[in-house]
C-alpha cells in the first residue's frame, strides 16, 4: 500500500494498447502524485500497485466487471474509467467491487485528485448532472475518422460479437448499434460485415496482448 511519502502506484488496464498509453500520457505531468507502473492490454496486472484503473473501451461494464480478475497480486482498488455514466452502470460497478467510477471528460488534475481520494478510502462517482462524453482520450480507429462509440462497436464486431451481443455489452439498443455500424461502414469504405471485420483486423481494432512495465 502507498503511504504519504510516495506517489500512488497505478496500473492501467484495457484491451487496446492505444487506450492505456493515452491515459498514461494524461497522468504523466502528475508523476509526483501518481506513478503509472504497469500498462496492461488484455492482461491482468502483476505488479504491486495501489489502484488498477480499468478503462471500459471494448470491455465489460457495470455489474459485468470481474474485479477480481484484474490483478494477480495483492488486492488493489479497482477504479472504472469510462465515458458511460448511466446510473445503472455506476451502481453496478460499485456493487461488483469497484472502489470508484471516473468520467473520462474530467480534467486530468481532477482525475488525479479523485484517485487520491479513492486511495484514501472515499468512493468517488460522477455527479448525476454529468453528461456522457463520447470523444475523450484515445481509441483505435480515431485517426481514420471513427468516433469513440463507432470504434467500440466495430472493435466488438471484430472480436466476433453479434449485434445483440454488442448491444448487451455496451448497454445500447440494438438499433443504436446498427446505426453506429452504418456510419462506421461509410467511413471505413466497406459495405459488408466480413469486410468490416477484415478492416478492423488491419487497422488496430483487434485486442492487443501487451504488458508494459514502467520504471522511474
Amino acid at each position: 500500500m502507498a503511504d504519504s511519502t510516495r506517489p500512488i502506484r497505478v496500473a492501467i488496464n484495457d484491451d487496446y494498447e492505444i487506450v492505456v498509453t493515452g491515459t498514461a500520457a494524461a497522468l504523466a505531468p502528475y508523476a509526483d502524485r501518481i506513478e503509472v507502473v504497469e500498462l496492461d492490454s488484455n492482461e491482468p496486472t502483476v505488479s504491486d500497485v495501489d489502484i488498477v484503473l480499468y478503462d471500459t473501451f471494448g470491455q465489460d461494464q457495470g455489474p459485468d466487471i470481474d474485479v477480481g480478475s484484474l490483478s494477480r497480486t495483492g488486492e488493489p482498488k479497482v477504479v472504472v474509467f469510462t465515458w458511460n455514466v448511466q446510473r445503472e452502470l455506476v451502481d453496478g460497478a460499485i456493487s461488483a467491487g469497484a472502489a470508484g467510477y471516473l468520467w473520462k471528460g474530467m480534467p486530468a488534475h481532477d482525475m488525479v485528485a479523485a484517485l487520491e481520494r479513492i486511495h484514501a478510502g472515499t468512493t468517488v462517482t460522477p455527479s448525476d448532472d454529468v453528461r456522457p462524453s463520447l470523444d475523450v482520450g484515445a481509441w483505435p480507429g480515431q485517426e481514420f475518422g471513427l468516433s469513440a462509440r463507432e470504434a467500440e462497436v466495430v472493435a466488438l464486431l471484430t472480436q466476433g460479437l453479434t449485434n445483440q451481443e454488442i448491444a448487451d455489452k455496451v448497454y445500447l439498443s440494438i438499433n443504436s448499434v446498427k446505426t453506429y455500424l452504418r456510419t462506421a461502414y461509410r467511413k471505413m469504405g466497406v459495405s459488408r460485415r466480413s469486410q468490416a471485420v477484415a478492416w478492423g483486423l488491419n487497422h488496430g481494432l483487434a485486442p492487443d496482448h501487451v504488458r508494459t512495465f514502467r520504471t522511474g
